[in-house]
């Protein structure tokens, strides 16, 4: 398992190329990012070839699965999405589902939701592009979104059947939600192709707060995966000095 940090959580109101380089400076290798339609491409681009970073992901434009009407213009935002990927040597598409819709059948905003991922399917196989989906919590952060559930995000990826959609599977969220996390992990990893992980409550740096990240680190290697866990969280100490924190944390037990 390869940690990647993703840069605007981590580094939240700092200087986003300035980030790129402390995380260089630490020991990682691999960054993530959210959104890239206001970001100075360009710029990122340059500092990842000189700093010798791989990006692991970015995420798409913020339009609704849930609603049909927009099925068109989320395809349209994946295809995008997919050629800044391309550009700066990403192959993972992250991807939120929407708002729940009132008065509209969560079976309807279900099959919505599947239907548009199939839809980006061949974009995604022609570019050897992953997209996830991803549950969130719907008692803090994200009131009012569809997808609270990772059963239903399972669900939703074997009903796409395709390599090139799968969960991203973000532990502190779905802490918040269900709990149980090793056992839904181990027998769903073959629907995840992503983590992503902060310290429960709080969305802090991953060795605080109930959860210890080390087994659960532990559990996803003895999986056999070999995919990214994003560092999204919202520090309270100092990046440089959580981050290094953590580093000497996971190789302390050989990770």
């Amino acid at each position: 398992m390869k940690f990647s940090v993703n840069i605007e959580s981590v580094y939240a109101g700092k200087d986003f190329v300035q980030g790129m380089r402390e995380v260089k400076q630490l020991g990682f290798h691999v960054f993530e990012f959210w959104s890239w339609w206001d970001k100075d491409l360009q710029a990122i681009k340059t500092a990842k070839e000189l700093l010798r970073l791989q990006l692991s992901a970015i995420v798409t434009k913020f339009i609704s699965l849930t609603d049909p009407a927009k099925r068109q213009e989320y395809v349209e935002g994946v295809r995008q999405t997919i050629g800044v990927a391309k550009m700066l040597g990403c192959n993972t598409i992250i991807s939120q589902v929407g708002q729940e819709i009132v008065g509209i059948s969560r079976e309807e905003q279900h099959d919505s939701i599947v239907n548009g991922l199939k839809a980006c399917v061949p974009f995604l196989q022609q570019s050897g592009m992953m997209l996830v989906i991803e549950p969130l919590n719907t008692l803090v952060d994200h009131m009012g979104y569809y997808l609270d559930s990772s059963k239903e995000g399972f669900q939703i990826v074997d009903e796409v059947g395709s390599f090139y959609v799968k969960v991203i599977y973000d532990i502190y969220h779905m802490q918040m939600m269900e709990g149980n996390i090793i056992s839904t992990i181990a027998n769903n990893i073959d629907r995840i192709g992503y983590f992503h992980v902060a310290g429960v409550p709080g969305r802090h740096e991953p060795y605080t707060g109930e959860l210890f990240y080390l087994n659960i680190f532990k559990a996803i290697e003895a999986t056999g995966f070999n995919g990214y866990a994003g560092l999204e969280y919202f520090p309270e100490e100092a990046p440089a000095l959580g981050l290094m924190k953590f580093l000497h944390w996971v190789r302390s037990v050989g990770l």
